[in-house]
């Protein structure tokens, strides 16, 4: 599979997922936070073990849902730990692409 197919492939799978964890986290009366983290974490892996290249990217188009959809003032700053667990995973599935 050429390296451009991956990138898409893991794009969708990145921003696609991230869209539906973080909109699943934003309802009312969710309250599973280690679902949430280890969704997040798993898609950031398998993001970049499908991309092979730049976690950071996948990391971010994964996590960045998050704070989209959950700061609503300059006090909420709790859904930026999304981006941990997202860049946690993406550099888990790089470092398992590279072996």
């Amino acid at each position: 599979m050429s390296q451009r197919r991956r990138e898409i492939i893991a794009a969708v799978v990145a921003v696609g997922f991230g869209i539906a964890i973080a909109y699943m986290d934003s309802r009312p009366g969710f309250d599973a936070t280690g679902i949430t983290a280890g969704s997040l974490l798993v898609t950031g892996l398998v993001a970049a073990f499908i991309g092979g290249r730049r976690p950071w990217l996948w990391a971010l188009a994964t996590g960045i849902w998050m704070p989209v959809f959950e700061i609503r003032d300059a006090s909420m700053w709790a859904p930026l730990a999304a981006l941990v667990f997202t860049g946690i995973g993406a550099l888990i599935g790089w470092l398992a692409a590279r072996a």
